[in-house]
């Protein structure tokens, strides 16, 4: 691939490292090209988690000519072009700015994914696939290399040492197995009950789970929505600027959820 990037050559790319198809029929969202330009070069990409107006004017402030995100504008369903939906719509196209959005197969790259990256550094050994959401398990679960205390684990993937959203410290003291889905996957606890793990971590904690946690004695690490999943948007970055030798950048943008 030549060094002139058009958003059709990156959207090949993209989909050549990214399982998009598998996905398809599972995922309510639009991933891959959300939004394009007009055809021009782009030289820059820049990587988030959210597709949100200040992103989009940070990542057009920084000269990227497309932005990569984990939770794109499109989600199943027709949107009226009005309020800050309008606003985003119309700031990408005012500025020329490609969307590229892609989500569970994001999560559940074997590598590059969020999930991917969270289990290594956690230092999970002996990994299967974790964490079934329609048809497919997009987490994985293991045994630690090293046991941990549940704050030890939190503290492996906090990203910017920002705390997580809670941790709940309801099982044994130290842990030897755990499993992690990022994101909003509270309901994947019932499945680490099920299948025996000591830690289960994920992006939040639900009510209706609390208490099914707490007497099943699983330690449980809600990492933050955004906090989990900032890895795989991190790890696809340095695989586009490795692979393609672009000009890449990352814009955090935090929610504190």
């Amino acid at each position: 691939m030549n060094n002139e990037f058009t958003s059709a050559k990156l959207d090949k790319f993209f989909k050549n490292l990214l399982d998009l198809n598998t996905f398809a029929a599972a995922d309510s969202s639009m991933n891959g090209l959300q939004a394009d330009n007009d055809g021009g070069v782009i030289t820059k990409i820049a990587f988030a988690v959210d597709a949100s107006l200040e992103t989009f004017k940070r990542a057009a402030g920084a000269g990227a000519g497309m932005l990569f995100v984990h939770h794109g504008l499109f989600w199943g369903k027709s949107e009226r072009l009005i309020g800050g939906y309008r606003d985003r719509i119309k700031f990408l196209l005012d500025h020329n700015l490609c969307l590229y959005g892609v989500h569970l197969p994001l999560d559940q790259h074997p590598v590059l994914g969020n999930n991917a990256v969270l289990a290594k550094l956690l230092g999970l050994e002996n990994m299967e696939p974790f964490g079934l959401y329609r048809g497919h398990k997009i987490g994985y679960k293991g045994s630690l290399s090293k046991p941990l205390t549940t704050e030890e684990a939190a503290a492996k993937i906090g990203f910017m040492g920002r705390p997580p959203l809670g941790i709940y410290s309801f099982g044994k003291k130290i842990n030897v197995t755990a499993a992690v889905v990022s994101g909003g996957a509270a309901e994947e606890m019932q499945q680490a009950l099920e299948e025996g793990v000591d830690l289960f971590i994920t992006g939040e904690i639900s009510h209706s789970f609390y208490n099914q946690a707490l007497e099943g004695k699983l330690n449980y690490i809600a990492g933050g929505h955004y906090s989990t999943e900032v890895w795989g948007v991190r790890s696809i970055m340095e695989e586009t600027e490795k692979q393609l030798h672009i000009d890449t950048e990352f814009i955090d943008v935090p929610t504190g959820l």
